[in-house]
């Protein structure tokens, strides 16, 4: 798809005006920016990199998991928890299926309420683009961002000339995945006009073990089994996959978000089974302990397990209180990370930009006028599946109606 980009980088840069500027070309920025131009405001959108949308392309597998049917307010982490409820309320995922319904762009739901695109993603970021085409907006690629000031409005200095504007709307993302571009420029910005800012922390990530337990992890690197997976008041039951530095997986991933140092995690791993009564019925067998927990695990972990925990041996040599702790050992396996994989290996950045200092409907800074925070630079994370993007597409349109 053509972008009005480049065109002035041929005939110089001076002092361009227009009602919003929009920093980031992301799902948040995209969104606001296609939402505001529907109003007839005049609308540039200011990207660092050379392509828009690029942790949309990488997302879901190359798929983009787009939204999730069940999204709401429950599903989501801040200081304040109920921030996102107007957003979401005046958005729901229904509007954006409605739009992606209305492009012909064919998806299914994979599982637990999470829609992906049959294609690939790039279908959703030519949706956006194609939004904005619509409405007139400029989008300029390659565009670094310097100062930030305001005077009458904003004046935004770049490597492509100031861009003046009496709405300035931050949606540069949050710290994850710094090979896709992502910086501190949205906090940053933030500071200089006295926003505050909840401490930031790798989010939907892997966690990591110490060096005396990486050896278990890493010969049974690439196992999955589905487990619950519980920390403090937080629980799901998904996948765990076996990495060679600790665990990942749904399971984690979404744990992580609860996670902090020096907490353990609780881990069941056979969630759908009751592993007393299995070891209670095999009692008295000659079949091995190994055996009979293969049933119910990969024979690879239950091999590892075994070897690390209650060495196998026929099940008619166990007596009645040792089958009674291996279960209870099963059902909770508790296991205490030393880390997490940091922003390179996170899917979002938990904290950010303090809620107590936003507009909930508009995004608005309180004592701002004109100035908006968008997407994962706000305070405000979903579970993984879907809800960060729904939370990208409310926030964007809530600020897109206003700025």
């Amino acid at each position: 798809m053509a972008l009005s980009v480049n065109a002035a980088a041929r005939q110089g840069w001076g002092s361009m005006t227009y009602d919003v500027v929009v920093l980031g070309a992301g799902a948040a920025g995209l969104m606001c920016a296609a939402e505001a131009s529907r109003r007839g405001r005049r609308v540039v959108v200011l990207e660092r990199n050379e392509a828009p949308g690029k942790k949309i392309l990488i997302s879901g597998g190359g798929r983009c998991n787009f939204t999730n049917l069940g999204a709401g307010p429950g599903n989501y982490y801040s200081q304040n928890p109920d921030f996102c409820r107007s957003a979401l309320a005046a958005y729901p995922p229904e509007r954006f299926i409605a739009l992606v319904e209305s492009y012909g762009i064919a998806y299914h739901e994979k599982k637990l309420g999470q829609l992906f695109c049959d294609g690939s993603a790039q279908q959703i970021v030519d949706m956006l683009l194609r939004e904005c085409a619509a409405g007139g907006v400029d989008v300029r690629l390659g565009c670094q961002v310097g100062a930030v000031s305001r005077r009458d409005g904003f004046a935004v200095e770049t490597s492509q000339g100031v861009f003046e504007s009496d709405s300035l709307v931050v949606a540069t993302g949050g710290l994850s995945i710094p090979k896709l571009g992502a910086t501190g420029l949205g906090y940053s910005i933030a500071k200089r006009f006295g926003l505050r800012r909840v401490e930031t922390r790798p989010g939907l990530v892997p966690l990591t073990v110490d060096a005396e337990s990486q050896p278990f992890f890493a010969a049974l690197s690439g196992v999955a089994v589905e487990a619950k997976v519980a920390c403090g008041r937080c629980a799901f039951v998904e996948n765990v996959l076996v990495t060679h530095r600790g665990l990942s997986g749904p399971a984690i991933l979404q744990v992580s978000n609860c996670w902090r140092e020096g907490d353990a995690l609780a881990i069941d791993l056979a969630p759908h089974a009751d592993m007393g009564a299995v070891l209670a019925a095999a009692a008295g067998q000659s079949r091995e302990l190994v055996t009979v927990l293969a049933e119910h695990l990969p024979r690879r972990f239950a091999q590892a397990w075994c070897a690390a925990f209650a060495p196998s041996r026929p099940m008619q040599r166990y007596q009645a209180h040792e089958l009674e702790r291996i279960a209870e050992r099963l059902h909770r396996w508790e296991l205490r990370p030393a880390g997490t994989a940091g922003y390179g290996k996170a899917e979002v950045t938990l904290g950010g930009v303090d809620t107590r200092d936003l507009q909930s409907k508009t995004m608005e800074a309180r004592e701002m006028p004109g100035l908006y925070f968008i997407g994962e630079v706000v305070d405000v994370t979903g579970w993984l599946g879907g809800y960060n993007f729904q939370w990208a597409w409310a926030s964007g349109a809530a600020a897109g109606r206003h700025a």
